[in-house]
C-alpha cells in the first residue's frame, strides 16, 4: 500500500514556477487550471494561466463574456461578492479578496502571431523578416503545419516564464495525447534542424542552387509535379530567407525542453473517477514518466460526495416494498456503493503516481462560469485537511 503523502496540493503549486494541467477531454482541466491560478494569486503570487484549447472554456471559466486575446488580460480577483462588500467586511468575514497583492492574468494561445515574433526576434534585419514573413509557404506553415500550434505553445510558455511581470505560468493543455505533442515539439524541432535535409537547403544560396538545379534538379522537378512549382519554390525560397536562423530557434528549443523537465515546473494531471478518463490518466503519466517525468498532483473531479453515517442509521433495507423512507434509505446505500465503486477506479493512476498527493472535488450541483463558482470548486480543491476536499479519505492504493 503507497504511504499517504506528507504534500498537499497547495504546497505542489506554492513550489512552482510552471503548472502544466493534463488530462483528457471533459474532465474538468480548464476549470482546475482556473483554480490553481486564482488562489495562487489570491495568495500573492503574479500568475498567467495560457490555455493553449482555441475553444472558450477558460474565458467561460473566469466569466468574460468578450474572450481571451493572445495578450495577457488582466483579472479582477474579486468575486461578485467581494465586489459587494468593503474591504473591512471582507476582512471580517474572511473573505476572499485580492488582499495580499497577487494578480491573475489569462490569455490564449495564437500561434501565427508567436512564430511571426520569433522570426522578428532571430532575423539579422528588416529585409529577412518581410521575406520570410510574406513568403506563402511560411505563412501556410505558421498556421496549418502540423507541429506549429504545439511547438509556439511550448515557445510561448518559455516567453511567459521569462516575463518579469509574472512568477508562476499555469498551462492549460489540450487532451492527453495532444499534450503529449506539446511536450515533444521543441526536441522535435531541434532535431529536425539538424537532419541533413534541413542543412542542404540551408546551404549557401548560391551553392544551394547549384545543387537544386544539377544533382538533385529531377527530384525537384518531381516534387513540383505533386505539390506545384509555385509551392516548391515558396518553400525554397523559405528556407534560403531561413537562413542563419536556425542557431537562434535550435537554443530556444533546448531551452524550453528544459523548462519542461526543470524541478520547479510541477504537472497536475486531472481526471474524473470513470474508468475511461483514469485508464487515460494512467497511460499519459506512464508515457511522462518514460520521458524521465513525474506527475506531481493528481485532480479528481466530480466525485460522489461522502454521505457519512449516522447513529441510528437502520441496516440494509432489501426488497422493492417499503414505505417511503425505505426507498430513501436504499438510495442512500446506491450512492454510497456507487462512491465506493469511484474510489476503487482511482488505485490505479494513486499506484502510479506514489506519494504525489490527490485532491478530489465532489459532484457539484452547477457549471462554472465565473469567480464565485472557482472559489467554490477552491474550497475543496485546496482544503487544509489534506485535499480531499471533503470528499472523503485518500483513495486506496493496490500493493506494489
Amino acid at each position: 500500500m503507497t504511504p499517504p503523502s506528507s504534500e498537499t496540493l497547495r504546497g505542489v503549486v506554492a513550489s512552482a514556477d510552471v503548472v502544466v494541467c493534463c488530462g483528457s477531454g471533459g474532465v474538468g482541466k480548464t476549470t482546475t487550471a482556473a483554480v490553481v491560478g486564482l488562489e495562487a494569486a489570491r495568495a500573492g503570487r503574479r500568475v498567467v494561466v495560457v490555455t493553449i484549447d482555441p475553444a472558450r472554456r477558460l474565458a467561460d471559466a473566469l466569466g468574460l463574456d468578450d474572450g481571451l486575446t493572445s495578450e495577457p488580460r488582466r483579472i479582477d480577483l474579486r468575486s461578485d461578492a467581494d465586489a459587494d462588500a468593503d474591504a473591512d467586511a471582507q476582512g471580517a468575514a474572511g473573505g476572499r479578496g485580492a488582499d495580499r497583492g497577487g494578480e491573475l492574468s489569462a490569455m490564449m494561445l495564437d500561434t501565427a502571431a508567436t512564430f511571426d515574433g520569433l522570426v522578428t526576434r532571430y532575423a539579422e534585419d528588416p529585409d529577412q523578416v518581410d521575406r520570410i514573413l510574406s513568403n506563402p509557404f511560411y505563412r501556410n506553415m505558421a498556421s496549418a503545419m502540423s507541429g506549429t500550434q504545439e511547438y509556439m505553445a511550448a515557445e510561448t510558455l518559455h516567453a511567459l516564464h521569462l516575463d518579469h511581470r509574472f512568477d508562476l505560468v499555469v498551462v492549460d493543455t489540450p487532451p492527453s495525447r495532444n499534450a503529449l505533442d506539446f511536450l515533444d515539439a521543441p526536441g522535435v524541432l531541434s532535431r529536425f534542424l539538424d537532419h541533413r535535409v534541413f542543412k542542404l537547403a540551408m546551404l549557401p544560396t548560391r551553392s544551394s542552387l547549384k545543387i537544386f538545379g544539377a544533382a538533385a534538379q529531377p527530384i525537384f522537378r518531381a516534387i513540383g509535379k505533386v505539390v506545384g512549382s509555385d509551392v516548391l519554390a515558396d518553400s525554397l525560397a523559405f528556407f534560403q530567407a531561413f537562413a542563419g536562423m536556425e542557431t537562434g530557434f535550435r537554443e530556444r528549443a533546448d531551452d524550453v525542453v528544459a523548462l519542461l523537465r526543470a524541478d520547479r515546473t510541477k504537472f497536475v494531471i486531472v481526471a474524473t473517477p470513470r474508468h475511461d478518463t483514469i485508464t487515460e490518466a494512467v497511460w499519459f503519466a506512464r508515457q511522462l514518466r518514460d520521458q524521465g517525468v513525474g506527475i506531481d498532483a493528481s485532480v479528481v473531479n466530480r466525485v460522489l460526495p461522502d454521505f457519512g453515517r449516522t447513529p441510528d442509521e437502520p441496516g440494509p433495507v432489501d426488497g422493492a416494498g417499503g414505505s417511503e423512507l425505505d426507498l430513501l434509505w436504499r438510495n442512500l446505500a446506491e450512492l454510497r456503493a456507487t462512491r465506493a465503486a469511484e474510489i476503487e477506479a482511482l488505485a490505479p493512476l494513486v499506484e502510479l503516481t506514489g506519494r504525489a498527493p490527490v485532491a478530489m472535488v465532489p459532484l457539484l450541483s452547477a457549471d462554472v462560469h465565473d469567480l464565485g463558482g472557482l472559489d467554490e470548486i477552491a474550497l475543496h480543491l485546496f482544503a487544509d485537511d489534506g485535499l480531499d476536499g471533503g470528499a472523503g479519505p485518500r483513495p486506496p492504493a493496490t500493493t506494489r
